[in-house]
């Protein structure tokens, strides 16, 4: 795989280690040919927009938990959400943080947008190792663990944060929905719409963009307490949900899951009963300190099972580049509004977004002949590895 620039090349260096692991050490299987049939028809993104002179037709923002010594990684973001999308909206930012933000920072931010942009900390209860989890045996486990960031606090505890606690902050409590983003990352095309009243009006619960496996070691028992959850409680399971996309023929999680570094979210749905009891059950199991539960995973199976596969959403149309992973869309060339080369993207093909488009194809459309997707599909999974 190779980055348009020598800047991608330098971060394909960086993290050749996981990108091998996670993309390239997979195998290709099925048609010579790639037949995309969408399950469902195109959509005129010209409806979902309006002008920055208008009251903003919902009440969101664009998110990100980041610490000071990320400004420049977050003004590379920015930049590119300014002009590739929020320069005509004028959306407002909110950035948090586990300790207060300096003036630098809050300057260096503020000078990109004409949007309004909010600062906040975090309280004690949603940066911390909660009194019920076993010290002694966390200690261990951060001794042992030979998988990225397993010897580390903090990502730990951004981990739990994200997953239940930044949804619920004071400066997000008037907001419908959430676009949350991080640093380093950036957009290769105009979008032209607005994808929170794109989401809003459509029914839209949960957006993603790039949906990938997630290290095994990380989650060993995430999904064996899913499933103590769901015997608990199953008034929560959705009648159309999308567990076939979460589990393999036997039944265990395959690991699929939406990287969370991209979503666009209704709030509603993290702040629902359903949600609010999931993320309590998996914090007293104490999985994001015995493990390394990501809120990727987490996010991803309570959307599977707790919403509609009607009200899932897959940006295919967001060029994204992740330090990680890059997506870019499928007939960008011809459609011009994007500098990638799809060419060079093959998570669009990857098992858990093939399996995703399918299984939601399959639910929307139980009498259809066909599967949304028939070409080679990329079975890559990533394998433990050291930080």
């Amino acid at each position: 795989m190779a980055f348009p620039g020598s800047r991608y090349a330098r971060l394909l260096w960086r993290h050749l280690p996981i990108l091998l692991a996670g993309v390239l050490s997979g195998y290709f299987v099925g048609t010579n040919k790639t037949e995309i049939r969408r399950a469902l028809q195109d959509v005129d993104y010209s409806q979902f927009n309006h002008t920055t002179e208008s009251t903003l037709p919902v009440r969101a923002a664009i998110v990100a938990l980041v610490r000071n010594s990320d400004l420049f990684g977050l003004r590379q973001a920015m930049r590119q959400i300014e002009d590739r999308f929020n320069s005509r909206y004028n959306y407002p930012y909110i950035f948090v943080n586990d300790v207060p933000f300096t003036d630098e920072f809050k300057q260096g931010v503020s000078y990109l947008t004409k949007a309004h942009v909010e600062f906040g900390t975090l309280d004690h209860d949603s940066w911390r190792v909660p009194e019920w989890i076993d010290q002694e045996r966390y200690e261990q486990v951060k001794r042992t663990a030979r998988y990225p960031h397993g010897e580390k606090d903090s990502y730990r505890k951004m981990c739990r944060f994200q997953s239940g606690y930044l949804h619920r902050h004071p400066l997000l409590k008037d907001l419908e929905y959430y676009w949350r983003i991080e640093p380093d990352v950036e957009y290769f095309c105009d979008i032209d719409y607005d994808p929170f009243m794109f989401m809003k009006q459509s029914g839209f619960k949960y957006g993603w963009n790039i949906a990938m496996p997630e290290f095994m070691d990380t989650i060993r028992t995430l999904w064996n307490t899913t499933q103590q959850f769901i015997r608990e409680y199953p008034e929560y399971l959705a009648k159309h949900n999308l567990k076939e996309w979460l589990v393999d023929s036997s039944g265990n999680y395959n690991g699929c899951h939406f990287w969370s570094n991209f979503e666009i979210v209704d709030l509603s749905f993290y702040r629902s009963p359903a949600y609010q009891a999931y993320f309590d059950y998996l914090d007293r199991a104490g999985g994001f300190f015995y493990e390394r539960w990501g809120d990727a995973p987490v996010h991803s199976i309570a959307a599977a099972l707790f919403l509609n596969a009607s009200q899932v959403h897959y940006f295919d149309d967001i060029g994204y580049f992740h330090p990680h992973v890059y997506t870019c869309p499928t007939g960008s060339r011809q459609r011009g509004r994007c500098v990638c080369d799809p060419d060079q993207s093959i998570v669009q093909n990857g098992f858990c977004n093939v399996r995703f488009r399918n299984t939601k194809h399959q639910i929307l459309y139980p009498d259809s002949p066909t599967a949304a997707y028939t070409g080679p599909v990329n079975h890559a999974r990533p394998q433990v590895a050291s930080d």
